[in-house]
């Protein structure tokens, strides 16, 4: 009983800072432009609020929605300010190869399909993961759910065409083989949090994506100077550590948006 009413109140008070930070209204577009991205690295909690108030106030409706759909049901995980992430960079970098490794239920590799089909770019999008409940040290997921299946119904929901789906875990050969099949644009680390298998995936995406391409880090705030609202998160110790251990000569830092850090390769 007394954990339900904390919970409300938990709940109550991210509805009013949500509140309280949307009646602050539009943001300058400018803002958030690749010229500006150095501001997230100085500032990231004001640079992250911005995001949040472009997606509320600005963002295209079809984006909104598609953050909406996977909200639902709890279909998908992640913050609002994460799809406004993904809006720039596809943007700014034109993004035709993307490689997720860590799908759950298909959020991200939906989001930049229909981000190419948006833009008119011809691109491709592959995701690798076990495609189960299976967890780490830090996460758990629901049984039950048929993940492959779920994640291709939850493409065909925006009418988007199937990806290109490995069934196994991100150190398995099968992996491996397929991230280094070609070089890719960006390549997003979601998958086991624990930092041995954080390592081996950066380790196997380094040597993948293209010079001048990306790779985005998830949960790796921890060091950073991010102090996140009540509805926003640091992130986790591995992927932290990683970022942390990083050669900048080899991948510069470019962007942040709360516990999600963007390098690039350095050409």
């Amino acid at each position: 009983m007394l954990r339900r009413i904390r919970n409300r109140f938990r709940r109550l008070h991210i509805d009013l800072e949500m509140r309280a930070i949307k009646r602050q209204g539009p943001v300058d577009p400018e803002d958030l432009c690749r010229a500006q991205w150095q501001n997230s690295l100085a500032d990231p909690l004001r640079f992250y609020l911005k995001c949040f108030r472009f997606f509320h106030n600005q963002l295209p409706e079809e984006i909104r929605l598609h953050r909406k759909y996977f909200t639902r049901n709890m279909r998908g995980f992640g913050e609002d300010a994460f799809h406004v992430m993904w809006f720039v960079l596809t943007r700014e970098f034109a993004i035709r190869r993307f490689l997720e490794i860590g799908v759950y239920r298909g959020q991200t590799l939906s989001l930049i399909a229909l981000l190419q089909r948006m833009n008119g770019l011809d691109g491709t999008v592959t995701g690798i993961s076990p495609f189960s409940s299976a967890g780490d040290s830090v996460s758990s997921y629901l049984d039950g759910i048929d993940y492959l299946e779920d994640t291709q119904s939850n493409f065909r929901a925006f009418s988007l065409a199937s990806p290109e789906l490995v069934r196994a875990c991100s150190t398995d050969e099968d992996s491996v083989k397929t991230i280094r099949s070609r070089e890719w644009d960006c390549i997003y680390i979601d998958g086991n949090h624990d930092y041995e298998v954080a390592c081996a995936d950066w380790s196997n995406a380094a040597g993948a994506v293209k010079p001048g391409g990306l790779i985005v880090l998830d949960d790796s705030a921890l060091t950073t100077g991010f102090v996140p609202p009540s509805f926003a998160t640091k992130g986790h110790p591995g992927p932290s550590r990683l970022a942390a251990e990083l050669d900048r000569n080899q991948f510069e830092e470019i962007l942040q948006v709360g516990h999600n850090r963007v390098f690039r390769r350095v050409a």
